[in-house]
């Protein structure tokens, strides 16, 4: 790696993570089309390298809402339950089945588009949540099905996690914390998952450690200023910064898949 190449990995993190931290969106799916397109990262490497990204990058957002209480509570535990065995059939699907990524951005697109849209008119509308929340059980099955996307595609998850949880009436303070802290364990089982399968395995099927680093250095030190803002923002606010980042999302896959 050149240290230009350096550069941009942490400064593409750093710019990444401030915006997307206050909602508990890592960042990596912003990422990963830049380290694909702009830093040339091949697949399926650049699974392991997102999540990589997201181990370094997450302390900074955690450490700060660990010393809010943003961390207590059920919520955490329930997500992090479902996405650490997920991840790890996802990496093994990765690596073994390559599934083609179109469907998937399709089916991202199909789902993040009209929600980011839904949210945003919500809140421009001054609604009040009428959803009502998810069951436990249902959370642990929506935390696994999300693991299983996160080690197939290198997505820390809070993209998807974080507009359904708060679209069926949950406040982003608390589901941001909650879905971070499940992305850092996802990316840490998901790593070591993709790291153990390279021993076995030929291929680009490891992590850009130097790369990997890079960027998540940058996420760390921007992870923590938007943790920062978050206390600072409206939930009015948030949650129109979460549903233009699902719309963001939803609109980058879209137009990836039309491609």
């Amino acid at each position: 790696m050149t240290w230009s190449t350096g550069l941009l990995g942490f400064a593409a993190g750093l710019l990444i993570s401030v915006a997307t931290a206050p909602v508990g969106v890592s960042g990596a799916v912003f990422l990963l089309p830049v380290q694909v397109s702009v830093l040339g990262v091949p697949s399926p490497a650049v699974t392991p390298t997102n999540l990589l990204y997201n181990v370094v990058a997450g302390p900074g957002a955690l450490l700060r809402h660990h010393r809010s209480g943003g961390l207590r509570g059920p919520l955490t535990r329930l997500l992090v339950l479902g996405t650490v065995p997920g991840v790890v059939v996802g990496a093994v699907i990765r690596v073994f089945a390559v599934p083609g990524p179109s469907v998937f951005r399709l089916l991202i697109a199909v789902l993040l588009l009209p929600l980011g849209g839904w949210l945003c008119l919500r809140t421009l509308h001054r609604a009040s949540p009428t959803a009502r929340e998810p069951s436990p059980r249902a959370i642990t099955r929506l935390a696994m099905a999300v693991g299983v996307a996160g080690g197939i595609y290198g997505i820390g998850g809070g993209s998807l996690l974080g507009p359904i949880l708060v679209g069926r009436g949950m406040p982003v303070a608390r589901v941001a914390p909650a879905a971070l802290a499940a992305t850092f364990v996802t990316s840490v089982v998901g790593a070591g998952t993709y790291a153990l399968l390279s021993l076995t395995t030929t291929g680009d099927i490891a992590p850009y450690w130097s790369l990997g680093l890079a960027c998540g250095l940058g996420g760390l030190c921007g992870g923590y200023l938007g943790a920062r803002l978050q206390p600072r923002l409206p939930e009015t606010a948030l949650r129109l910064l979460l549903g233009v980042l699902a719309l963001g999302v939803g609109g980058l896959y879209a137009v990836q898949t039309v491609r």
